[in-house]
């Protein structure tokens, strides 16, 4: 089986998730990339992945493919035209677009659940019909960049100019605030059945921005979320391969948040796989080549898992970061392990967005109690600092 990974940025996901799965299957890998050397020891062409046309002709003048597949937020619909245009089981390329794109998401699900949103494309002047305090964030953007809560009117037009000043001629998103707990649920389908695998209970950083800073095993949901996100998903088109759904539980019921067709990042994926305790990437390029889900792959896990995110609180450079290391350590029954995104030296710019992170920490034991104990613990012992 040869498969055509088309990759953007080397990520966890990719390389410690799809690549060692495609190793564990058998299979030979070709990853199409505009960053070819960040993958060392694999076959790779350097690609403009973001043009389809490209992607189809560099395939085609390769090894015939058996998958093509990306787990990027940027170019889900590209890869689903180019695996179409070869025969092979892709998502819905439309399903990607639609997804991807903020204010079509919201236009879509407006006949399951009622969120109020107006679109900003550029030169058009402030929305007059919604209710304050308002979300206002990029259409097309990703990791809560650009993403603000606005109080008033004057607040949504600083917040609107500002984001101009960095993204001009982007289309915008505003919508009422979502007021509740923030949750998520992954879900896995083969193109006929869509499986719950499980999901997590997201903790944000203060407003009026929206970092992500802890996200705990969860996998089961609030009554009523798992069938409205279901539903969400449908009509949307979403029934291929992995998703990741965001969802608030308001006091009107579950309200969706954005839908990421891939697999969940940050190392949430190695968790969700931790705690489903099957081989997750495996059975995603297993749909991905057309064979039904393996097994019913609901959560049934015993104990806790979370991942906690190292957010610097301050610009600045870092002077002192946790040893680097492979592989878990052992507290008290918790493994922990620890990825960590800087280096000493680094300059760090505070951006107020999940790009603010010095590290990563994933946790799984047999409780919260211990899995929070262990999380302090390191983080006490093994300090990042930024003078």
């Amino acid at each position: 089986m040869r498969l055509y990974l088309t990759s953007l940025n080397p990520t966890d996901s990719v390389t410690a998730g799809f690549l060692p799965a495609a190793e564990a299957l058998g299979w030979n890998v070709t990853i199409l990339t505009d960053r070819p050397a960040g993958y060392p020891g694999f076959e790779t062409i350097e690609t403009d992945v973001r043009d389809v046309r490209a992607v189809i002709d560099t395939i085609a003048r390769h090894h015939p493919p058996g998958v093509v597949f990306t787990n990027s937020d940027h170019i889900q619909a590209e890869t689903a035209l180019a695996a179409a245009y070869f025969g092979l089981p892709g998502k819905d390329w439309r399903a990607c677009v639609t997804a991807k794109n903020k204010a079509l998401t919201r236009e879509r699900l407006a006949s399951v659940e009622s969120v109020r949103s107006v679109r900003l494309t550029p030169g058009s002047g402030l929305p007059e019909a919604l209710p304050y305090p308002v979300v206002v964030k990029p259409a097309m953007g990703v990791a809560s960049e650009d993403v603000t809560l606005a109080r008033d009117a004057g607040e949504l037009a600083a917040a609107v100019a500002e984001i101009r000043a960095r993204r001009p001629g982007e289309t915008l998103v505003a919508e009422e605030y979502l007021d509740g707990p923030l949750h998520t649920l992954e879900t896995l389908g083969d193109g006929r059945t869509v499986a719950v695998l499980g999901g997590f209970r997201t903790t944000l950083g203060p407003l009026p921005h929206f970092v992500e800073e802890r996200l705990d095993w969860d996998p089961e949901p609030h009554v009523g979320a798992r069938a409205h996100v279901l539903a969400a998903l449908a009509t949307l088109g979403v029934g291929f391969g992995a998703c990741h759904t965001e969802y608030v539980v308001t006091p009107d019921g579950p309200r969706i948040v954005e839908v990421n067709y891939r697999v969940i990042g940050d190392n949430c994926d190695l968790l969700l796989a931790d705690m489903i305790g099957a081989p997750l990437f495996e059975w995603i390029l297993r749909v991905h080549a057309g064979e039904p889900l393996p097994c019913p792959p609901e959560a049934a896990a015993a104990g806790h898992g979370a991942v906690v995110s190292l957010v610097a609180d301050r610009s600045g450079v870092v002077t002192v970061a946790p040893p680097r290391g492979d592989g878990p350590r052992e507290r008290d029954g918790v493994r922990l392990w620890h990825r960590p995104l800087r280096r000493v030296g680094d300059r760090v710019e505070l951006t107020h967005t999940n790009r603010d992170y010095l590290g990563l920490l994933r946790a799984v034991g047999p409780d919260r109690a211990r899995v929070d104990a262990a999380v302090a613990a390191f983080r006490a012992e093994r300090p990042w600092v930024i003078g």
